[in-house]
């Protein structure tokens, strides 16, 4: 028979395989191999001996033992007799580059036939009439099979491989089916022997690089940025969706070799996926990426059933599909947009087994999640191009839509089984609403028999008397209680109105999320944008100090994408109520309303003509026609929710109070930045530090809630604003002296792009900032919030500072704030000083 198909597939010069020149028996005996290929996707070739030739089928899952696993099998080009004996790598850009092992091998023979003539051509026969019968006498597969070819309306090549009900079938698996039955090696093993020393390297000069700072690897465990569920997929221009993988999302830390491997929530996979580590150890430059962890099955769809029993058995394809890069060979990438970053990924991503590049399509995401559904896909992201990476966040800038309902469920107990069963019956889970656990609903299906034992095996170590659920379930009979410690995965139809999941199947345990973090996921649509939906409208009457307030439209979202509504921020305000009122007390306001969130229109309201009898105002001379202008003073919890009410989404205080509003408490230096990273803000902060300490000068920072950071020195209302305004650009003419490439003092936008603008010109009567534990209208919903200096370093991300993180600090740190509101600076003492040590004009502030 002709190899002509075969050798016109493959160049010899570049390929190991062989080329099919030898073709002279080795013996009588028939033969046949069975290989194991992982290719483009993983799947298992059998080959039979027939003259001359291997006659050859693709079987995409593999042979079974059982007799009613039917596999499918694709027959090939006929391949050389040498092949039997190939186990090797076929190099990328070749026809089927892989790894190729020697899965089984034996001899074969045909039942009622005598000798290699007569079984050759009852083989022949089974050929034409589209049934063959044969016996093997292999390592992993022996008794008889049957190849059927299919019919109607299927292709000519078309088979299907079942094993016939004799001594040797069996429902088992087929035991130590990933080594070799030549060599006893894994395939991970016959890749690394075949390219010992292949490492990978980059070469700089070749990226373009321009726009990421030069910086330091950023210190880990590194949070990866977290997406928001929505309901349907949209088209949008500017916007690129990629597969989403049902996988461990993992951040993978590679320093010239040395690589660190870890969940969302810090734990360690160096152990748990040997194969992939190794991959990465061969990776010789420093870099740092963000990808998901699976394990595919034999179609190329990830599995999470397979990735689960992964650890426990080494079966089935690993794979760590890197979607983000965000550190490369000393430059910090995280403020570059998304496509700048993955454009870098995809040329430095090396070829190895385990790694792949995930990649992506543009602006079509409606036609893409239909073939992602098609496809039996668990769904798509929809990421938006120019987004930079906010690690920890969740906001719109990423975005999840998922082909079928999931949900992660916290575990907090289980039934007892009943009939056959063993085990366990159900799972009882549920999500975190605040910090009550809320029974979702039992899990009873979707555990392969074996599993059910060592699912209560699991569990049982963490057997508590009491349920951990916020109310009592209606039956709580036969139930065994567990800490709410392991998180599983389910999907399921529909949420019914009681807030139970309808039909849940058990995924797997999720190993990667804390269980603190488990909500229910509703996605969000926006009517005429397919994104967000918003609710209806809610209102409620609220008593605060025997004054009560209307609060309305409750419900509102207004950051869509993080989901946070009105009422949330109305909650945060109330929270942090006894940190900020003290920074508001006695100070005129000018509220910068969002009626709509932060998506809407936002406009500034300054007059208050018509407030409550119980809001006190102040009137304020003014250059208006009218003369004055009359100011809200937030004095109390009441009237911070007033005005949050209203709309007033950040908080804009002046900073001179009632009594002395000509004279401003504090002296405020602006670092803010124009098209340049967040790493350039924290340099120049840190070289206002190192001037103001140098002549011991009280100093205090905090980050802007946007893209600056903001230096405040206490003057205790004893100078004037023009005192103020000069003394704060001494200031900046000192750092823009030492720091000219990164700062500017040019007001005009243009002469200062891609620099920091050191802004002197907030020390200006009715000029407003920001307040501390302000929210910012800002994607990610963060907060104006105070550090200490020793917070102000390489990878500090703005972004961080989210409500509940400021919670937290206030918790361990209390107000770090307080000390501007103290005692001020003898402001000629600090001239004198600022003279002695700069060379500065002290006669300036006069």
């Amino acid at each position: 028979m002709s190899l002509d198909e075969y050798r016109k597939k493959r160049d010899f010069s570049l390929s190991p395989e062989p080329a099919g020149e030898k073709e002279e028996k080795e013996s009588s005996a028939l033969h046949f191999v069975v290989h194991k290929h992982k290719a483009s996707h993983l799947h298992y070739d059998l080959r039979l001996e027939l003259d001359g030739v291997l006659k050859s089928w693709a079987i995409p899952k593999g042979p079974s033992l059982d007799p009613s696993r039917k596999r499918l099998a694709v027959m090939v080009e006929d391949h050389p007799l040498e092949y039997r004996n190939f186990e090797g790598t076929i190099p990328e850009g070749n026809y089927g580059a892989g790894t190729v092992m020697i899965w089984d091998e034996g001899t074969y023979s045909v039942t009622g036939a005598n000798g290699q003539k007569s079984t050759e051509e009852e083989i022949r026969k089974g050929l034409d009439r589209g049934n063959i019968h044969f016996t093997l006498n292999g390592i992993k597969l022996r008794g008889t099979f049957h190849l059927v070819r299919l019919k109607r309306g299927t292709q000519e090549n078309s088979w299907l491989l079942i094993k016939k009900d004799d001594q040797y079938a069996t429902e088992r698996e087929i035991p130590d089916e990933e080594l070799s039955a030549r060599s006893g090696r894994t395939l991970e093993q016959i890749r690394s022997q075949d390219y010992p020393d292949e490492n990978f390297t980059i070469d700089l000069s070749t990226i373009d690089l321009s726009g990421a700072q030069k910086a330091p690897p950023p210190p880990g465990p590194i949070q990866p940025m977290l997406s928001q569920l929505i309901g349907e997929p949209f088209d949008r221009q500017g916007w690129v969706f990629e597969i989403k993988w049902d996988g461990y999302r993992a951040i993978a830390e590679v320093m010239n070799g040395n690589v660190k491997l870890y969940s969302r929530k810090g734990k360690s996979f160096l152990n748990d996926y040997p194969p992939l580590v190794r991959d990465l150890e061969r990776i010789s430059f420093q870099a740092i990426f963000d990808g998901e962890i699976v394990v595919l099955d034999s179609e190329g769809r990830a599995d999470f059933h397979l990735l689960q029993d992964y650890r426990r058995t080494g079966s089935g394809d690993l794979v760590y599909y890197i979607f983000d890069l965000l550190y490369l060979a000393g430059y910090d990438l995280r403020s570059l947009p998304l496509l700048r970053r993955k454009s870098i990924l995809k040329t430095i991503i090396p070829a190895l087994p385990h790694i792949r590049y995930s990649d992506h399509i543009h602006e079509n995401g409606k036609a893409f999640f239909e073939l992602a559904k098609q496809n039996r896909l668990e769904g798509i992201m929809a990421k938006e191009g120019s987004s930079s990476y906010m690690g920890g966040m969740r906001t719109w800038h990423w975005q999840k839509i998922k082909a079928t309902l999931s949900q992660e469920l916290v575990i907090g107990g289980f039934t007892e089984p009943r009939g056959g069963r063993r085990g366990i019956g159900a799972l009882l889970g549920g999500v975190y609403e605040d910090d009550d656990l809320v029974y979702a609903g039992s899990v009873g299906s979707g555990f392969a028999d074996d599993e059910l034992p060592l699912v209560r095996e699991k569990l049982s170590r963490h057997i508590r008397k009491d349920s951990p659920f916020r109310k009592a379930l209606k039956s709580d009979t036969n139930i065994t209680w567990v800490d709410p410690v392991f998180v599983c995965e389910v999907k399921f139809s529909e949420w019914t109105p009681e807030g139970l999941m309808r039909q849940p199947v058990f995924l797997g345990f999720r190993e990667d999320v804390d269980p603190g973090q488990v909500h229910r996921e509703i996605p969000l649509r926006k009517p005429g944008t397919g994104r967000y939906a918003v609710p209806e409208n809610s209102d409620k009457f609220l008593e605060i100090s025997g004054k009560t307030l209307k609060l309305t439209n409750l419900n509102k979202y207004y950051w869509p994408g993080e989901g946070i509504t009105k009422g949330d921020t109305i909650d945060y305000y109330r929270q942090v109520a006894p940190f900020i009122l003290p920074h508001l007390i006695d100070r005129p306001e000018s509220l910068h309303r969002f009626p709509d969130g932060i998506a809407g229109k936002s406009f500034f309201h300054k007059d208050m003509s018509d407030v409550p009898e119980w809001i006190k105002t102040e009137y304020v001379e003014s250059d208006v026609p009218e003369g004055r202008v009359r100011y809200l003073l937030c004095q109390d919890e009441a009237s911070l929710v007033y005005m949050v009410n209203l709309g007033a989404i950040e908080i804009n205080p002046w900073i001179s109070r009632i009594g002395s509003l000509d004279r401003p408490d504090y002296m405020v230096i602006d670092l803010d930045p124009l098209d340049c990273p967040f790493e350039n803000v924290i340099e120049t902060a840190l070289a206002v530090h190192r001037v103001l300490q140098s002549v011991e000068m009280p100093h205090y920072i905090k980050t802007s809630g946007s893209t600056g950071m903001h230096i405040f020195v206490p003057l205790g209302a004893v100078y004037s604003y023009s005192q103020a305004r000069e003394f704060s650009a001494l200031i900046c003419t000192i750092v823009n002296s030492i720091q000219p490439s990164i700062t500017s003092m040019e007001r005009s936008p243009e002469k200062r792009r891609g620099k920091v603008y050191l802004d002197f010109l907030q020390n200006i009567k009715g000029k407003t900032m920001a307040s501390v534990y302000s929210l910012r209208p800002r994607p990610g919903a963060p907060v104006s919030t105070p550090l200490n200096w020793e917070e102000v370093k390489s990878g500090l991300n703005p972004q961080q500072f989210t409500r509940d993180e400021v919670m937290r600090r206030l918790g361990k740190y209390g107000d770090l704030w307080k000390p501007v509101l103290g005692r001020g600076i003898d402001m000629k003492k600090y001239l004198s000083s600022l003279w002695e040590k700069y060379g500065w004009d002290k006669d300036r502030m006069k």
